[in-house]
């Protein structure tokens, strides 16, 4: 992607560690990409309740990151903390896949969703809370290896060079393992059983827990200093509250010692160690309160843009839920033997990122400079607008190609239309060039609109948006489901157009207030 001379810029623990990302994409994508099939036809849950369900544990999923990773910033060091995820996101792999091998010999009338199922894909999510953001952090401190071996004058340059390109490759890496875990996982799921298409991802990911071991020996391991700066933090408020303390004590006993009340003695030890600096700790007690607040005030500034942006994480919630059920009721057949599964379609989202993503610096910021007059091209908004603009034209698509299956559905005896699935494609593609331009926008956006001090509180940020996104999905088709009937399990009779044009009405309104709050954002 960036060239091969400097490709060979990254070490090998950076290289062994996005191989490794790779193939936990793949083992999760393998799963989730599909789960909405298996929930409505394995386990016979309605369209509206599996899509619900796909929501809520894609949100939590997101969401958990946020609270794993100042535990593992403070508490524990990197490396355990892959270990112990992993091990978890193993067992709720195996958990999983048990619980569809047993599903064969479970009687008819006790099929549905069991508390099995939960509990396994729960785990999973615990699993992945500590083990992505961990991973991608512990490859980045891997390039610092080679920091004490360059000149004073270049170091900070080359230093950021080399993360500008392993953010890159790991962009690639977590891109071509989710094209295969899509592609090929759908394929086997549908065709060979749900069991050994939960099987594999499994194997993956023991795999690279197997290659994350085996190479220890040639990773650079910090010391974890989180720990004793927040005992530090501790030590500090404890002292600063034994002077206060003290303070009033003092002032308690010079004012009964005045009014000769009652004679005081004080014992020989004392209240505080020798020596403590009690303006010391009120200082640092009265910083911390400070930056509390500074974290309150860059949040509340950045709230508004964050709001505006949630649309879009709900948009992108569509291709593994009613997108899968749109292409199920189409046709998709190559040939005379071969069905395309509905989920492999998700697959033109990550090979539009691929494919396009290198154009971005070769034709678009050059055109952008000529529209623009502008040296970067456009701004890190304008890009997140671009993104939001063509992420409103995919579900006025998907909308337009839906309100055409339902109108040849009327002359059909089949639930299975015969319009090719392949006219799902457009919308598919025009959300994988809005993720270009969004995601990599709001990764951008986030982390270099706060402090440096904050900048995981940025990256916490941009992957709540998407966990946020996911529960607020879920609620708008409960609300949906509540007060229309556009969620029948018939596809002849659902309306999904009807709630793309409700999604496509609703992004189009979060664009238009993003582009005012854009006139009046200030850095």
């Amino acid at each position: 992607m960036a060239g091969g001379q400097r490709a060979q810029g990254l070490n090998k623990p950076c290289i062994l560690l996005i191989v490794i990302a790779g193939m936990e994409r793949f083992a999760f994508k393998g799963v989730a990409s599909n789960l909405v099939t298996y929930l409505t036809d394995v386990l016979k849950m309605s369209n509206s309740t599996a899509a619900k369900t796909v929501n809520s544990w894609c949100g939590f999923t997101s969401m958990l990151p946020l609270l794993v990773a100042p535990l593992a910033d403070t508490y524990w060091d990197q490396y355990s903390t892959i270990l112990v995820s992993s091990s978890l996101y193993v067992l709720g792999l195996l958990a999983l896949t048990s619980t569809a091998l047993v599903r064969p010999w479970i009687p008819i009338k006790k099929t549905g969703p069991s508390s099995s199922l939960f509990w396994s894909l729960y785990m999973i999510s615990l699993g992945q809370g500590g083990y992505n953001p961990s991973l991608q952090a512990f490859g980045a401190d891997q390039l610092e290896i080679d920091e004490e071996i360059l000149p004073c004058s270049s170091k900070n340059d080359e230093i950021s060079d080399k993360k500008s390109l392993f953010f890159q490759w790991w962009y690639f890496g977590i891109c071509s393992g989710s094209l295969l875990g899509v592609s090929l996982m759908a394929y086997v799921q549908d065709t060979f059983g749900w069991g050994l298409g939960f099987a594999i991802p499994t194997i993956i990911m023991v795999t690279s827990m197997a290659l994350f071991s085996g190479g220890s020996r040639f990773y650079a391991l910090k010391q974890p200093k989180g720990s004793s700066v927040a005992f530090k933090s501790f030590e500090n408020m404890v002292h600063a509250m034994k002077a206060t303390a003290l303070k009033i004590v003092n002032v308690r006993f010079a004012l009964l010692n005045k009014s000769d009340v009652v004679e005081l003695e004080l014992q020989e030890k004392p209240l505080c160690q020798p020596g403590l600096d009690v303006s010391e700790g009120l200082n640092k007690s009265s910083n911390d309160g400070i930056q509390i607040r500074e974290i309150a005030r860059v949040i509340l500034h950045l709230l508004p843009i964050w709001t505006m942006l949630l649309m879009f994480a709900v948009i992108f919630q569509q291709p593994a839920t009613f997108f899968t059920k749109q292409g199920m009721a189409m046709k998709r057949n190559i040939g005379s033997n071969f069905k395309i599964p509905p989920a492999t379609l998700q697959s033109a989202i990550t090979v539009s990122i691929i494919l396009l993503m290198p154009l971005y610096d070769v034709c678009f910021i050059p055109l952008g400079r000529i529209i623009t007059r502008n040296e970067k091209g456009i701004t890190v908004t304008q890009r997140m607008g671009v993104g939001m603009a063509l992420s409103v034209v995919a579900m006025v698509i998907a909308a337009i190609v839906e309100t055409k299956r339902l109108e040849i559905s009327r002359n059909s005896q089949s639930e299975t239309v015969p319009l090719s699935i392949f006219w799902l494609l457009p919308q598919y593609i025009l959300l994988g060039i809005s993720d270009i331009f969004t995601v990599v926008g709001m990764q951008q956006f986030f982390y270099s609109e706060v402090p440096i001090t904050m900048r995981t509180m940025g990256i916490a940020l941009y992957t709540s948006v998407f966990g946020v996104g996911s529960f607020l999905s879920a609620l708008l088709i409960s609300l949906v489901e509540h007060f229309t009937g556009w969620f029948c399990d018939d596809m002849r009779e659902a309306r999904l157009d009807n709630y793309y044009w409700l999604l496509a009405l609703a992004s189009a309104f979060s664009y238009l207030t993003f582009v005012v709050l854009c006139r009046f954002y200030k850095k």
